[in-house]
């Protein structure tokens, strides 16, 4: 690999906006070159609170190339067991299939959802090892 004596690595633990912002869109850019497809979107649920607008939870993913990615979900205990979950993930999903992706896929943690999950359709594909010990990241996806 050539020198480049002009540039310089940042290494942060500090989140960069800008940076990530730039970064998403020349990868975005390099992707639309190859694919000819520039359909990547965020797509975010949101739980909020009628009477003040507060965000309560939800979901975070985005779209792309076929896939809906789901990044984070998390709902409130208060809003845990009766369906409600299963209800935000549904809509997310049908939305994704909307935009033409075929797969959902996501990470759980074991002690967080993956029984969850696994009832809502998705199949683990993979599982790796992590802190603390005894833990694992499980890696799903399901058929939309």
């Amino acid at each position: 690999m050539p020198t480049q004596p002009d540039i310089s690595i940042q290494l942060t633990d500090t989140e960069q906006p800008a940076a990530r912002d730039f970064i998403g869109r020349k990868l975005g850019e390099f992707n639309h070159a190859r694919t000819g497809r520039a359909d990547a979107a965020a797509l975010d649920v949101y739980v909020t609170n009628p009477a003040t607008g507060e965000i309560l939870g939800g979901l975070t993913g985005r779209t792309s190339l076929g896939l809906f990615f789901i990044d984070l979900f998390y709902l409130p205990e208060s809003l845990r067991g009766g369906g409600f979950g299963s209800r935000l993930l549904r809509e997310a999903e049908a939305e994704a299939k909307r935009r033409g992706c075929a797969r959902a896929v996501l990470y759980t943690i074991s002690f967080q959802a993956p029984d969850f999950y696994r009832k809502q359709g998705y199949e683990a594909f993979g599982e790796v090892p992590c802190e603390p010990e005894g833990t694992s990241r499980v890696f799903m996806v399901k058929v939309l």
